[in-house]
């Protein structure tokens, strides 16, 4: 049999580190100590791994997950082997953390060590018209791979205030605070608005990470799910 296909760029990495790119849009994660992942992102795997919900942990993190109805479900990996995540045909970064943290839109979270602590945050100023704005802080020594809709670019916010669309943030540095503040007057809102409400704004030392893509609000997305407080009490 011949085909391109079987050019050597698509052919499995072999790689002795624990977290590498298959590809620019797949991870690749070596098996030995956990990993805890988004649930869906997992595309393929070999050898004896075992997938586990992974529960909110704790009272105050459940209590968290029902009242700002956030539903970043994960998943505990185990086993020995490799797994592949994707989601979206995202970009995939892996972020080192050595005692630091990162804030990560849980869209845009594909996978991270186990021994990282994570817990869910509200954006200062979000309001129910902007859609809850909830996202996941991770904490500790480990690996967090995330993905990107397209090539995303990153933000200097330590010089000048920096305004972001709210579905196209990414990601930030954990020390940063950002707040939600609206483009829009009430003669746009009259108007039918101009389409870009809410930006976070961000001013201080550190980064943010943008994608060239919106994501659908999730309060539309919520429009076609139902049982949002019973799914949420049982993660």
């Amino acid at each position: 049999m011949q085909s391109n296909l079987f050019d050597q760029q698509n052919l499995e990495v072999q790689s002795q580190q624990r977290f590498g790119l298959q590809n620019p849009q797949m991870l690749r994660v070596s098996l030995g100590q956990d990993v805890l992942s988004v649930k869906g992102a997992m595309v393929a795997y070999q050898g004896q791994v075992t997938f586990n919900h992974e529960g909110a942990g704790s009272v105050g993190k459940l209590l968290k997950k029902v009242m700002t109805s956030e539903d970043v479900p994960l998943m505990r990996v185990t086993g020995q082997g490799e797994v592949f995540f994707a989601s979206e045909a995202g970009f995939v970064f892996l972020v080192e953390l050595t005692g630091d943290g990162i804030s990560v839109n849980g869209r845009n979270l594909l996978a991270f060590d186990a021994s990282i602590g994570w817990d869910i945050k509200r954006v200062q100023g979000a309001g129910m018209m902007s859609g809850g704005l909830f996202n996941m802080v991770l904490n500790g020594q480990g690996t967090v791979a995330m993905h990107a809709v397209g090539q995303p670019v990153v933000l200097d916010c330590s010089q000048q205030p920096t305004y972001v669309d709210v579905q196209s943030a990414v990601a930030w540095s954990a020390n940063l605070v950002p707040q939600v503040v609206s483009s829009m007057n009430m003669r746009s809102m009259l108007r039918g608005g101009s389409g870009e409400a809410f930006q976070y704004a961000f001013h201080g030392p550190g980064f943010v990470v943008v994608q060239p893509s919106e994501w659908t609000p999730a309060s539309a997305q919520g429009n076609q799910q139902q049982g949002g407080l019973l799914g949420n009490l049982m993660s």
